[in-house]
């Protein structure tokens, strides 16, 4: 019946090598259930409830991409737009965990619109592609800054702002861990980030740093501190606009350019290049945002660690369903988990900032139309401290240049209205203090 369900022999894959294929990506993306809750904690809310949240979405969003799409795309909670909301929502004082819930909902559910309406395709074909690959780039070296001020190797002065801090045992032991993740992603080695923080945390408990967790496994699996307290009705402010859009155009760009790598590798470009079953793929990475706001955590997007399955043979959403039911006994490990320092954490955000790099090849720097508008995003995210403010700069740059030289035919309609919010996202105090 699986083999019938999922096309197995169709797409020339059987029942073991997809099984084999789910159990790497999830080896390659597990570190997730350590980070997020991590990042997130930040802000106040329950780690412990965070682990299971973590887990749920990831095997629920990823499940019904198995299941609904036949695709071997794995999901959870993405890197970068987890920091958005605790670092540029939350902790910046804009609102509190709550409403940044109902924000990601909000987002979740117009992702869910635009591409029911085709109004997708027009956005994602209005924005420049070096524009699209500065927002990678940019929220790199942003969870990369993240990764460097947790492990504690970078600090605040007075004079400097920011500067290197001297080693200490819990630096060392972090980049111990470090090390672990570089040799092994170098030998392709799956699961290098989260052999990593387990080697990290192991030394830490041999030198007496961490305390040792009051229980292996818990069986009292609760979610009920975070689950169903979002605030939709206060996400609904036009203050909140543009955080909104920034999740949205950040989970929309991030799960193209992901499904791009992943479905280029397991067959299912059609003979014009484009992907199959995109619009549903995308449809389904809605949704599964909007039921991870539900459950307490940030915006669900598809990994592109999902290309380790890829690799080892999966074809099918066969593939999708193994990794996803992966992440349910994961819950149950949630007092170890809540044990794990920061600092043994803190090396895979700086990983994940490394491989966010990769799209600087895909910007164009001898036109600089382009080029000086996708620096302005990689560098304002991360000094900053804000992806929106990042991507408003960078948009408002586009059309300003584009405007100034006479260039408007490389300016698309849809183009003008993002430029246009991302303005009033960035005059909104000046524009507060002139209406009183």
């Amino acid at each position: 019946m699986l083999k019938k369900y999922f096309k197995l022999d169709e797409k020339k894959s059987t029942i073991r090598t997809e099984i084999i294929a789910g159990t790497t990506t999830f080896l390659t993306m597990a570190y997730i259930i350590f980070v997020n809750p991590d990042i997130l904690g930040a802000t106040g809310m329950d780690h412990g409830a965070l682990v299971v949240a973590t887990c749920l979405a990831a095997a629920v969003g990823t499940i019904l991409v198995g299941i609904f799409a036949n695709a071997p795309i794995a999901m959870a909670p993405g890197m970068g737009l987890n920091a958005f909301f605790a670092y540029s929502l939350v902790l910046s004082g804009k609102v509190n965990w709550q409403t940044a819930l109902g924000i990601v909902f909000l987002s979740g559910l117009l992702f869910l619109v635009l591409t029911l309406t085709g109004l997708r395709k027009k956005l994602v074909e209005a924005i420049p592609l070096s524009l699209i690959a500065a927002i990678s780039v940019g929220i790199g070296l942003f969870i990369t800054f993240i990764g460097l001020v947790n492990l504690g190797l970078i600090k605040a002065h007075p004079a400097t702002l920011v500067t290197a801090a001297g080693l200490s045992p819990t630096i060392l032991i972090g980049l111990c861990g470090l090390i672990v993740m570089l040799v092994l992603e170098a030998r392709k080695v799956p699961g290098s980030l989260l052999i990593g923080i387990l080697v990290s945390t192991l030394l830490a408990a041999v030198f007496g740093l961490i305390e040792k967790p009051a229980a292996i496994i818990s069986t009292n699996i609760d979610v009920s501190a975070i689950a169903f307290q979002l605030d939709i009705i206060g996400a609904l402010k036009w203050s909140l606009v543009a955080a909104m859009f920034s999740l949205m155009f950040t989970d929309l760009f991030d799960s193209i350019g992901t499904l791009v790598a992943c479905c280029s590798n397991s067959d299912m470009l059609d003979k014009t290049g484009k992907i199959k079953g995109l619009g549903r793929m995308l449809g389904i990475d809605a949704v599964a945002t909007m039921l991870g706001a539900l459950l307490g955590t940030s915006t669900t997007t598809a990994y592109v660690e999902s290309t380790t399955g890829i690799e080892q043979g999966g074809r099918s959403g066969l593939t999708a369903v193994v990794c996803g039911l992966l992440f349910i006994p994961a819950m149950f490990f949630a007092p170890v988990i809540g044990s794990v320092p920061t600092y043994a954490i803190a090396p895979a955000l700086i990983m994940v900032g490394l491989f966010m790099m990769k799209g600087v090849k895909n910007i164009d720097f001898s036109n600089v139309g382009e080029a000086f508008p996708a620096f302005i995003i990689i560098v304002m995210i991360p000094l900053s401290y804000s992806i929106s403010s990042g991507l408003a700069y960078g948009f408002c740059a586009f059309a300003l240049i584009k405007l100034l030289t006479g260039q408007l035919r490389d300016i698309k309609p849809a183009m003008w209205i993002i430029a246009a919010l991302s303005f009033l996202f960035l005059a909104q105090d000046g524009i507060a203090k002139l209406l009183g």
